[in-house]
C-alpha cells in the first residue's frame, strides 16, 4: 500500500509535526534543510556526509515534544509561544534575556505566581535550561537511532545546542568537537527563523552577528557565498520547498520504503507525540494496539489492519501543535482552549495528506473525533461518512481515554469504563465495534495491555 515512497518523501512530510511543537512556521525545517544542504555543497561535502546532513536538518526538533510539559511549568503557560520566541532570542544579551522572561513568563497568573516564577527562571535559569537541552538533545537522538539512522545522524541531533565558543549545551563542548551536522543545523534554524521576520537581509545579519560565538566561522562564510545566489533565496521562499528538498537528497541514496520501515516510521512519530504529556505517554501505542484487536475480531484483512495500525499510531500527531496548557490542564476548558484542541484532528489529516499515498489514512486519522450523532469535530460529518476504520480508532482512543489516567481525572475502572461506553453506543461509538471490544477484552487482559 506504500506506492513507492520514500524515505525523504515521508520525513519531509512529517517534519511538519516538528514544527508545530516547536511554534514555528509550517515548513521551517524544510527550509533548514534547503539552508543547511546549500551550506554543506559550498563546503564541498561528499555524497555520503551530505546525506548525513540532509536527515540531521529534517529531523534537527525530532526531541522538542518532549520537553514541552516541563517548559509549559517552569514559565506557567502556552510553551509554543515560549518556543518560538526563545528562537529569536539572543541569550548573550542580558537585557534581551530579561525582557524575554518578563514578557513570557506566567502570563495570564496573580501577580504573585508570576513574581514566583520569574524568580525561580531568574535564580535557576542554566540549570534548568541544561535540563530542557539535554531532554530534547537525548531524545531527538534516540529518535533518529529508532528510525534505523546512524549515529552520525544521531550525533548531529544531539549536538544542536552547543555553540562554537563552548557555552552551549548540553556537554559545552566547543569548536570542531562539535560534529559538523550540530553546527550547520544551528546556523540553518538561525537563518531560517529570521528570514522569516525579515527577509534575506535580517537572516545574513543574525547569522553575521553571531560569527565566532555560536556559529563555525567557516560555515557563515559558506552560507554568505549561497546567500549570494539568487536562486538560494528563490528557492527558500518557494511554495513548492517541499518538492525543492526532496530533490537535494543525493540521488544515489535515495531509499524506498517497505512496509516494515512505514510501520517503524509511523511507531517513531507516535511515540514523538505522546512524549508530549505525561498523561498521553504510552497513549498512541495502546490506541494502536487496541484497534489491532478490535479490527481483528471484525474480520478486517491483515494488509488492512496494518494499514489502520499507522492510522491509529498517527491519530493524534496534529496535537503536537497544542499546548500543554492546555493538554494538561487540571480543570475545564474555555471555548478558546476548545477552539485549539478541536483543531487538532485537522492538523493530523493536512500532515498526513502531504503524502499522496496516504490520503485516505489521513481522512480516516482525522476524523477520530467525528460522531455518528453528527456532533464531532471537526467536521461534524454524518455517521454515512464515517469509515469502519475510523469506528474503530474511535473505539479505540476512547476506550484508552478512559482507562488511562487523564489531568482532571483518575483512570476508571474497566467495568466502568465499559459502563461509560455503553451509554455512548449509537451516537459517538459504533455498536458493531463496541461488541468487538468486547469479545477482545480476555484477549487484551490476557496478553496485560489492559488492567481489569
Amino acid at each position: 500500500m506504500n506506492d513507492q515512497l520514500l524515505l525523504s518523501e515521508v520525513i519531509g512530510a512529517f517534519s511538519y509535526a516538528l514544527d508545530l511543537t516547536e511554534g514555528q512556521p509550517p515548513g521551517h525545517c524544510l527550509r533548514s534543510c534547503w539552508i543547511g544542504v546549500h551550506v554543506g555543497k559550498e563546503l564541498g561535502l561528499d555524497q555520503s556526509t551530505l546525506w548525513d546532513l540532509y536527515y540531521t536538518l529534517l529531523l534537527k526538533d525530532a526531541g522538542c515534544s518532549s520537553n514541552a510539559a516541563r517548559m509549559c511549568e517552569l514559565y506557567g503557560g502556552d510553551e509554543l509561544i515560549v518556543k518560538r520566541e526563545f528562537t529569536k532570542l539572543n541569550s548573550d544579551n542580558l537585557m534581551e534575556v530579561v525582557n524575554f522572561l518578563l514578557k513570557h513568563t506566567g502570563m495570564g497568573r496573580g501577580m504573585r505566581e508570576r513574581i514566583q516564577l520569574i524568580a525561580n527562571l531568574a535564580k535557576n535559569g542554566k540549570k534548568l535550561a541544561a535540563e530542557l537541552v539535554t531532554t530534547r538533545c537525548e531524545r531527538g537522538a534516540a529518535i533518529a537511532r529508532q528510525l534505523g539512522f546512524n549515529e552520525t545522524v544521531a550525533a548531529g541531533i544531539h549536538c544542536m545546542g552547543e555553540y562554537w565558543n563552548g557555552k552551549g549545551r548540553p556537554t559545552g563542548m566547543g569548536g570542531e568537537d562539535i560534529p559538523l551536522g550540530s553546527r550547520v543545523a544551528l546556523l540553518s534554524q538561525v537563518a531560517d527563523v529570521f528570514h522569516s521576520i525579515g527577509g534575506p537581509d535580517r537572516a545574513k545579519q543574525e547569522v553575521r552577528t553571531h560569527h565566532g560565538t555560536w556559529l563555525d566561522p567557516k560555515l557563515v562564510e559558506a552560507f554568505e557565498a549561497a546567500a549570494a545566489r539568487r536562486e538560494f533565496w528563490h528557492g527558500l521562499a518557494a511554495d513548492d520547498v517541499e518538492v525543492r528538498v526532496r530533490d537535494l537528497e543525493p540521488e544515489s541514496r535515495a531509499i524506498v520504503l517497505d512496509e516494515d520501515q512505514l510501520d517503524a516510521i509511523a511507531t517513531a512519530f507516535a511515540q514523538v507525540v505522546d512524549s508530549k504529556s505525561p498523561y498521553t505517554y504510552g497513549h498512541s501505542t495502546r490506541v494502536a494496539h487496541f484497534a489491532e484487536a478490535v479490527a481483528e475480531e471484525l474480520g478486517l484483512p491483515p494488509v488492512r489492519r496494518r494499514w489502520l495500525c499507522r492510522g491509529a499510531l498517527l491519530h493524534d500527531i496534529g496535537k503536537l501543535g497544542v499546548s500543554n496548557s492546555i493538554l494538561d490542564k487540571p480543570g475545564s476548558l474555555t471555548e478558546e482552549e476548545w477552539e485549539q484542541m478541536r483543531a487538532h484532528p485537522r492538523h493530523t489529516e493536512e500532515i498526513l495528506a502531504r503524502l499522496h499515498p496516504f490520503a485516505e489514512l489521513a481522512l480516516v486519522a482525522g476524523a477520530h473525533h467525528e460522531r455518528l450523532d453528527g456532533t464531532g469535530y471537526p467536521k461534524r460529518i454524518s455517521a454515512a461518512e464515517i469509515k469502519m476504520e475510523t469506528r474503530v480508532i474511535t473505539i479505540s482512543d476512547i476506550f484508552d481515554a478512559i482507562t488511562a489516567d487523564r489531568p482532571y481525572r483518575k483512570a476508571m475502572p474497566l467495568g466502568q469504563a465499559l459502563e461509560i461506553m455503553q451509554k455512548m453506543r449509537g451516537t459517538a461509538i459504533d455498536p458493531d465495534c463496541l461488541e468487538a471490544l468486547h469479545a477482545c477484552l480476555p484477549k487484551l487482559i490476557a496478553s496485560s495491555q489492559i488492567a481489569q
